[in-house]
């Protein structure tokens, strides 16, 4: 849960600083926002879920 958490505030500040910057447009976003809902509820959801903590896991041994 804390890094669900965590990876939401990362892609939300990254999300806000490219609609800010111009580098997306406002129809982007919400094109990429709705396919992350709606990528949530498919089966892919729990792999992606898996290969996000386990590259969370993976960053302090580096």
């Amino acid at each position: 849960m804390a890094v669900t958490l965590s990876l939401v505030a990362l892609f939300g500040l990254v999300l806000f600083f490219l609609l800010r910057s111009g580098s997306l447009t406002p129809g982007g976003a919400f094109t990429a926002g709705g396919f992350g809902f709606f990528l949530a509820s498919t089966g892919a959801a729990g792999p992606i879920n898996e290969m996000a903590a386990a590259i969370v896991d993976a960053i302090p041994s580096i």
